[in-house]
Formats: structure tokens, sequence, C-alpha cells
């Protein structure tokens, strides 16, 4: 069987026991655990996903359990039937009337109205989108690492059309990924984006055709979990440090020597001691064994 086979067979095969995953004690989402892997799932697909408090809450708690477990390597969020999310649930801010108490007190926890969206995260987390990913949709799909985009996927600033501000980091990270110029029309005239047009732009980072998207979400995860972990999490969280906290170029390079040289003893010489007896030679990502020149 050839590895590209038996890769695709266990991806498959990860997506057939996710009928079976537990609620992990919730009642809004789905969790499971396929070895390094962890799949959340927000399941409400009568609402498209739409996110309310108690959902909000346990998507907190579910990648505060994520963060914590020291054998899930990388995250994928998804949206059960057919649907990424479809932002915060109107229903529940209507009844909400004048009460910002709830808000508050998100705020103070750390927490939130879309549940995880202040978290910053130690390891990669990957979004697998499907059907309309809008309003507070977007701002999850914002808060991950990559977007696996189903082409038939809409995305959009949604809630623009009812005055509901982005709380959940879409002012933030969408200009830190597309650039200002296109964030703010995104933002300000709140009109949907196509699969085919968040490639273009770089909100996606792989389109994918419909029916596809988890399956290769989870494809893409085990790639990451091929390599050293220590060491790819470090240039991940430098480049993040870059981003959005460093004061200037030199603090950046500074960031990013300080924390790299503290993986060289572990991971780094070890891997380069695998170069010299062959392994990764003329750009093999099989780090099993020694690669040949290619004719």
């Amino acid at each position: 069987m050839s590895r590209k086979l038996a890769v695709l067979k266990s991806v498959f095969g990860a997506i057939r026991n996710m009928t079976t995953s537990s609620n992990g004690g919730y009642n809004n989402i789905l969790t499971d655990k396929y070895g390094g892997i962890m799949t959340i799932a927000i399941n409400r697909p009568e609402k498209r996903n739409a996110v309310n408090p108690e959902t909000a809450k346990e998507l907190f708690q579910a990648f505060t359990d994520f963060e914590e477990d020291k054998e899930a390597l990388v995250a994928v969020l998804h949206g059960k039937g057919g649907n990424f999310c479809a932002g915060y649930d109107l229903t529940a801010l209507a009844g909400a009337g004048a009460d910002e108490s709830v808000f508050q007190e998100q705020l103070s926890s750390g927490q939130a109205p879309m549940g995880p969206s202040r978290m910053c995260f130690s390891k990669p987390v990957i979004a697998c989108i499907d059907g309309y990913a809008v309003a507070g949709g977007l701002e999850l799909a914002l808060l991950c690492d990559l977007r696996v985009v189903e082409e038939s996927a809409v995305l959009g600033v949604f809630c623009r059309r009812f005055g509901v501000p982005l709380l959940d980091g879409g002012t933030v990270r969408l200009q830190k990924l597309i650039g200002l110029s296109r964030a703010m029309d995104l933002i300000l005239t709140g009109r949907s984006v196509s699969g085919q047009e968040a490639a273009d732009i770089g909100l996606a980072n792989k389109i994918t055709a419909t029916g596809s998207g988890l399956a290769e979400s989870i494809q893409l995860a085990h790639t990451l979990l091929k390599f050293p972990q220590k060491c790819m999490n470090t240039d991940r969280q430098s480049a993040y440090y870059a981003a959005y906290s460093a004061t200037s170029q030199q603090d950046a390079l500074r960031y990013e020597y300080e924390n790299g040289v503290k993986v060289l003893v572990e991971e780094s010489i070890p891997g380069a001691q695998k170069f010299t007896k062959g392994i990764g030679k003329h750009g093999s990502f099989n780090l099993n064994k020694p690669s040949k020149p290619k004719l």
C-alpha cells in the first residue's frame, strides 16, 4: 500500500469514528481525539451552528481542555450539518434586552461572546469551513492558524446588517491576514465572500471541493504531527509576536532569536544529524528513511 493511500485511509477512518464522538458532557458541541488530533464540532445544525451563551461557554472549555492536553497537538474546529458557524445567536441576543452583565462577566473571565476568541493557543488550530462562516463565525475562523475552505462556503461580516459589532477579534485579526484595505471592504460593506475569493485574497489557506473539507483538514493536521513540535510551535509563536506584540523590528528579531535557540539542543542538532545520514535530503518530507536524489 502506498504511503499516500495509507494516509487517506487513516483520515477517512478517523472521520468514520467521529460519527460516534462523545459530547464530553457538553450539550452543543462534540469533541473527539484521534492520535494527536482533537476535533471540536459545534453541534447546533438547526441554528446553522449559531453560538448562544451556553455554546460559547462550552467552546471556551473545550479549547481550554485542548490547550491543557499534552497529547493533543493540533485541533480541528468544524461545524455539524453543513455549516461552520452563522455567528452569534441573534435570538439569544434579542432576548438579552439592555442587560450587559453577561458580556461584562465574559470579559472578566477571559471568555468572549463566541467563547474562545480571546485565547492565545500554544498549538496549531485548523478551521474546516463549509456552508456559512459569517459574523462571529468568521471571527472564530480568524482565530485559527489555518483555514481549509470548501468552494461553496460563504464568508462575510453579515452582522453589519443588524448593527452587531465585531467583538471577537474580527477588526484585529482580519486586517493582519488580508491587509487593511481588503479588511475595510469586508467590514464596512458586510458583503459575502465565496470560497474562491477567500482563497484569492489570502483568507483561505486551502480551498477544497464541497464535502471534502473535514478530510482535508484532518490530513493537513496529520502533516503537522510529523514535525518536531517544540521547534514548530516556537516559530509559530514568534510569528504571532512579530505580528501583534513586537514594539519594533529589533524587538521581533530579539524575541525570535532568544526563543529559537532554546530548541537547538533538543531538536535542531538531532535533526541535523538525521540530515547528515541522508534523511530529508533533496527536499524530501519523508523523515523515516534516507532519500534518493531526483533524476
